[in-house]
């Protein structure tokens, strides 16, 4: 017999589905701003090997260079960015979600049985509440990106009048790369998160959508 179990509250879906269009403009148009000025490269004793990003790979996503137009999308969304991430971390705090979200200190060596379970290297998987070790990580880590984000955004958007946080960054070119390399992850972050919903199956991710999956009354459900 098949019976609905609540996973997933009302907010937490609500500020997930948000973020993906949000991240995917302040991504594209990330793009336009860096395009402008595309100096970071592979440089090895003086010899470039690659170059972030190539001509062709603009031309391939059809992404012109409109350096004001890049800047007014990205500099308005920024601030859907934030409050929605606030609203976010806040309502996990004040509902108690952070127990389930935050990793605890047997987290880091269960993720890594997390990952050869993955891999079918390893039969059983450790035991999880509402999310597993590897997601513990990587949510949380995610929620810190977000934050870092903010400050070296913030830091590259007005040097001048926050001369500290561009100090706090290690200066102003250096708080570019951190920005840089954290658009890097969140792309990393998303290949993955795809490819784990996809092996996840469709009750998990009707349950993202829906707020409940479906199981059988006969198993144990993962305890929250």
């Amino acid at each position: 017999m098949k019976v609905i179990k609540e996973k997933h509250p009302l907010v937490m879906r609500w500020t997930h589905w948000v973020n993906f269009p949000i991240l995917a403009i302040m991504i594209w148009s990330g793009l336009l701003i860096y395009w402008a000025n595309d100096v970071f490269t592979v440089t090895i004793f003086g010899h470039r090997f690659v170059k972030f990003f190539p001509e062709w790979f603009y031309k391939a996503l059809h992404i012109p260079s409109r350096l004001a137009e890049g800047m007014a999308f990205h500099f308005l969304f920024m601030w859907f960015f934030a409050l929605n991430g606030l609203f976010y971390v806040l309502y996990t705090i004040l509902s108690g979600e952070w127990r389930l979200l935050v990793p605890n200190r047997h987290s880091f060596r269960e993720a890594w049985l997390v990952v050869l379970h993955d891999l079918h290297i390893r039969r059983m998987a450790p035991p999880q509440k509402k999310y597993n070790a590897a997601q513990r990580i990587a949510y949380t880590a995610i929620i810190v990106m977000g934050f870092g984000s903010l400050v070296t955004g913030l830091a590259i958007y007005k040097p001048v009048q926050l001369y500290w946080l561009v100090w706090i960054c290690g200066g102003y070119s250096f708080a570019r790369i951190l920005h840089f390399i954290l658009t890097i992850g969140y792309v990393l972050f998303f290949v993955v998160h795809i490819v784990q919903v996809i092996l996840a199956g469709w009750n998990n991710f009707r349950s993202v959508i829906s707020g409940f999956e479906v199981i059988e009354s006969g198993k144990e459900a993962p305890k929250e």
